[in-house]
């Protein structure tokens, strides 16, 4: 069989699996920039106790493995009475693990603002709140998209290990096509392509483009 003829056959099937991990890899985002944010902002709380939900969370997830991660919420949450689909289970798994690595990186951008940014607005006064969303997050942005970049390209490769569960995407679709053809190469080659194509093409010419959106918006570009 050509590769042209495998195609023609499997195409759908890959199609449908890479449109899958697309959205596992948008919904995860999603969470995990959520959980980035307001736990990096709570690692910064005067309150111990906000200081120590962020921080078991973050360690938690930080210091142990994705895939454990996965099998927890998808085969042992339900023991403790939580349910969830296997699709939510995997974006849920993916998102919140970035989350942990991803508030680290909120907290350190955050700091990185020039002190004389955060003595300007105080002498403005603008209260904690206003200047943290006015003053400072805006430039802790510009400050944290670049890594984000990769983190994002690191969770779409993560997204992978939900075909464990049985979630459909492409890594699951390569393995089912693999497990009845026996075409290795022309599977797992075009699942590799396809990867590369996503992360290529799709994440960082988006991360660029907000990047360079956040420095015309502050005047830098």
């Amino acid at each position: 069989m050509s590769y042209f003829e495998f195609l023609g056959q499997y195409g759908d099937r890959i199609l449908s699996g890479t449109l899958i991990t697309i959205l596992l890899t948008v919904t995860a985002s999603i969470l995990g920039i959520a959980l980035a944010l307001s736990t990096g902002l709570m690692r910064m709380s005067p309150n111990p106790l906000v200081r120590g939900v962020a921080t078991v969370y973050i360690e938690v997830f930080r210091g142990t493995s994705l895939l454990v991660q996965l099998y927890w919420i998808f085969f042992v949450l339900p023991l403790f009475g939580i349910t969830l689909e296997k699709f939510t289970a995997g974006f849920v798994a993916v998102g919140m693990n970035l989350g942990a690595y991803g508030s680290e990186l909120v907290r350190g951008a955050i700091l990185s603002v020039p002190r004389g940014q955060w003595e300007a607005a105080l002498a403005l006064n603008m209260s904690p709140a206003k200047r943290m969303r006015r003053v400072i997050l805006p430039q802790a942005l510009l400050i944290m998209l670049p890594p984000w970049g990769n983190l994002l390209i690191e969770l779409m490769k993560g997204t992978a290990l939900v075909a464990l569960i049985a979630v459909a995407d492409l890594t699951f679709q390569a393995k089912q096509i693999n497990a009845t053809t026996y075409l290795s190469a022309q599977s797992f080659g075009t699942a590799l392509v396809v990867y590369y194509i996503v992360a290529r093409f799709m994440i960082t010419p988006s991360m660029r483009w907000l990047e360079g959106f956040m420095m015309r918006k502050m005047g830098r570009a």
